[in-house]
């Protein structure tokens, strides 16, 4: 049978703004807008999708490989599977069941606002399109990814046999502004703990009101060096509210390092811009630090590996 095989990688929020929320009567009450520079890492699920006979039933595995940084408990349904569900959402577009057995295997953990889910979604979409022959152009496939969730599109690019480039991603997730690839070293740092994207939403609509800063996200997703002091997340605070464990290891990550620590996404992801060569020296470090024993540590890059 026909077999295709894809990286879906983890991504970062570099910055994040988030605007109030959208009021009743407006096309998407409730809904938040924002302004965000996203970059790929270089940690990555892997989704290989297999053509089944006509007759024969969609399949979806999930199952852990064996570096993973940090198993995650897989016990939802199927249907309610990101990568499962775009399966179905393209074969709804193409008017026709697309019998595929699919098998993801998950290296970055869930709920730590690393887009994991959303990832192997995207990377479904390509792999499909590729497998059965649909030839969905790049613009339509992206419409797809937009109902399946606001992450999902940033993944959706021109080659899926490479990592997309960074992007400045804005609106409500679809308004996507490729950017130059960012190369740097960067530490990952996963608690053990996960934060739930809509209590932390819920969150940050009791705290003050934040006016959108997209101009100031342009400006740094715009600079020819990545500057980690300038690096902010409107989130963390609500996430911090959520979790207040996560207040204090973000404080201590980077009291510890000697480098900013920031969330990523709505947490409870971390991670750290290390200097050239310092990421994996920077982990063997912070592994000693009893503060930090729950947390899954990463060393790894931003975008391809150089070179």
């Amino acid at each position: 049978m026909p077999t295709i095989a894809l990286r879906a990688p983890a991504k970062v929020n570099l910055t994040l703004s988030v605007g109030p929320p959208e009021p009743p009567g407006s096309p998407r009450p409730g809904w938040h807008p924002i302004a965000s520079w996203i970059a790929p890492v270089d940690l990555c699920d892997e989704v290989h999708a297999e053509t089944q006979a006509q007759d024969s039933p969609s399949i979806l595995v999930v199952r852990h490989a064996d570096d993973a940084p940090r198993p995650t408990r897989i016990d939802w349904p199927v249907e309610r599977d990101l990568a499962f569900r775009a399966l179905r959402a393209l074969e709804a577009h193409a008017g026709r069941t697309l019998p595929t057995r699919l098998t993801l295997t998950k290296r970055i953990p869930i709920g730590a606002g690393l887009g994991g889910g959303s990832s192997d979604a995207a990377s479904a979409l390509m792999a499909l399109n590729t497998l059965h022959g649909l030839s969905i152009p790049l613009d339509a496939l992206t419409g797809i990814a937009q109902m399946l969730g606001s992450d999902v599109p940033f993944f959706i690019h021109a080659d899926p046999h490479t990592l997309p480039q960074p992007a400045l991603v804005s609106r409500f997730g679809e308004v996507i502004e490729r950017l130059s690839p960012v190369h740097a070293e960067i530490l990952l740092i996963i608690p053990g703990f996960s934060c739930a994207t809509p209590e932390v939403y819920a969150a940050f609509d009791r705290l003050p009101p934040r006016s959108l800063r997209e101009a100031e996200v342009r400006e740094l997703a715009a600079a020819h060096t990545l500057d980690p002091e300038r690096l902010f997340n409107d989130l963390t605070p609500a996430a911090c509210v959520v979790r207040p464990e996560l207040a204090r290891l973000l404080a201590h990550a980077s009291e510890a390092s000697g480098f900013p620590a920031h969330m990523t996404g709505s947490g409870s992801a971390m991670f750290i811009i290390t200097p050239p060569e310092r990421a994996h020296a920077l982990a063997a470090h912070l592994a000693e630090d009893p503060l930090l024993a729950d947390c899954a540590l990463v060393a790894t890059h931003l975008s391809d590996r150089p070179g």
